[in-house]
């Protein structure tokens, strides 16, 4: 097959996405309605990729970077579809430039009625038919959800929408954080770019740049996440080489929201020293607490906010609750759920801290944050980004299921019951562990060349780290099973 024939299927592959991907957005549907497209995106997304793995090796970056700037982009096709969440942002950033501290009144406050608009207040008339329209006690309705509690974001993520509030024009309304979340996630596709080429991957940037939940919750619904997103993936690539700034980045990635912070034992990956540990552990923590202290010193009360409320909503306090925890409350009372979360997560980070692989401490911190998803079943789809951008550094697809379940657990979930959603978590462990299965026992895809046998008084094979795959190249690449070093040409 020439080089031009498979760069035209899997450019032609890239638009249907894209179209696929904006009617969705454009669309009408909801609930399971809009999963069924979404999961039609995910096919169409599917067959992008493994279209990529023939393409040719000049045409991959201009390529992936094209395709990114393509299916971003129509994120930017309608107001956020699936979630209310950056309207709170909008009007915490609005908060703020009035030289009010968010952290001190909630959006319902009578105390900042003057900071009211129409259209995050619509007036009265309009109450009663907007669907996605909170009422308030004084009679009116807002677009913001939980209007009566306070902010729950880190610091950063505060800067981050009084930023944008700062540099969009007044009439932008939901577009500004549109449009500031799909700049946030072309650059981790750039970033993506530059270390995978460097490694001799480009094509694994693909899992990020295309993947459908970009400009479903990164662009569309403007979830935050993208910039913790940015910042982990800086940190991993960064912390091998420099312990201190690659821990000062994840410390910016967790003052974003806290989800980062799950990250931590990849970041510590094979760090046996008490002095290299601390190298990462303490730039965090201080990193984490330099960008608290203004806001702290500026508010009136917790900046927590609404921390601890929302950890009792979602159900992580009480299994009985919500939806939490449904596999592991197949097999155990629900009374053992969380602490068996803590013992298992106990023992996930401690082997990743001690038998890890420094040199690809994002495997380790996949295992960590995905092993957490599996074992709380969170009901967010969003959450899965970070876990996306993780699989596309390490290349390790079976963990997108864990993303697919989060889907079907926030759009399914509250219309069909609890049962899909444990299904759809079953399903993505059954497939992490099939994948990790067939790299455990490196089954080849064509025959093995016959092994030479080892000589007495030959080197022995070295023994393997937790989570290292197959051998590498001179320049970094994997190489795939069963061969020592070839030039990369698939997703790994």
């Amino acid at each position: 097959m020439s080089g031009a024939r498979p760069l035209a299927l899997t450019a032609l592959v890239v638009v249907a996405l894209a179209a696929a991907s904006a009617h969705l957005l454009s669309g009408d549907a909801v609930g399971v309605g809009f999963l069924l497209g979404y999961a039609g995106c995910w096919a169409v997304f599917a067959a992008a990729v493994v279209a990529l793995r023939w393409t040719p090796d000049r045409a991959v970056v201009p390529l992936v970077l094209a395709g990114a700037v393509v299916v971003a982009a129509t994120g930017l096709v309608a107001a956020p579809r699936t979630s209310t969440d950056s309207y709170r942002y909008a009007w915490d950033g609005r908060v703020q430039a009035a030289g009010i501290s968010p952290y001190d009144h909630a959006p319902a406050d009578l105390a900042l009625v003057t900071l009211r608009d129409a259209w995050l207040f619509p007036a009265a008339e309009a109450c009663a038919d907007g669907a996605d329209l909170t009422p308030l006690t004084d009679g009116g309705c807002t677009r913001i959800n939980r209007p009566a509690v306070h902010t729950i974001y880190p610091p950063v993520a505060e800067a981050w929408f009084l930023l944008v509030h700062g540099v969009s024009p007044p009439d932008s309304r939901h577009r500004a954080h549109q449009t500031g979340a799909g700049i946030l996630s072309l650059a981790v596709t750039g970033l993506l770019l530059v270390v995978l080429r460097k490694r001799g991957e480009p094509r694994r940037a693909a899992l990020w740049a295309w993947c459908p939940a970009v400009p479903v919750e990164a662009v569309n619904n403007a979830h935050i996440d993208v910039l913790a997103v940015l910042f982990s993936v800086a940190a991993f690539t960064l912390v091998a080489r420099h312990r201190v700034t690659g821990g000062a980045l994840l410390g910016l990635g967790i003052a974003v929201k806290l989800l980062p912070a799950v990250l931590l034992p990849g970041a510590l990956s094979g760090a046996r020293r008490p002095r290299a540990a601390l190298a990462v552990i303490v730039p965090a923590v201080v990193m984490v607490g330099a960008v608290y202290l203004p806001y702290v010193l500026l508010s009136e009360g917790s900046v927590l906010g609404y921390l601890s409320g929302y950890a009792k909503e979602e159900g992580y306090d009480d299994a009985d609750a919500g939806g939490r925890y449904a596999l592991l409350r197949l097999v155990l009372p629900d009374a053992w759920a969380a602490p068996a979360v803590l013992l298992v997560m106990t023992v996930v980070a401690l082997a990743v801290w001690r038998r890890g692989d420094p040199e690809y401490p994002w495997r380790g911190a996949l295992l960590t944050i995905g092993t957490a998803f599996l074992l709380l079943t969170p009901g967010y789809s969003w959450y899965a980004l970070l876990l996306v951008a993780l699989v596309a550094l390490g290349g390790r697809v079976e963990w997108l299921g864990v993303a697919s379940a989060g889907a079907v657990a926030y759009l399914a979930g509250p219309e069909t019951g609890q049962g899909p959603v444990t299904a759809a978590y079953g399903m993505a462990a059954v497939g992490v562990l099939a994948g990790a299965a067939v790299r455990h026992r490196r089954i080849p895809w064509r025959p093995a060349p016959e092994r030479k046998q080892r000589q007495p008084g030959s080197p022995s094979r070295p023994g393997r780290r937790l989570g290292v795959g197959p051998a590498t190249t001179s320049s970094g690449a994997e190489s795939p099973p069963g061969s020592s070093a070839v030039p990369p040409t698939g997703l790994g």
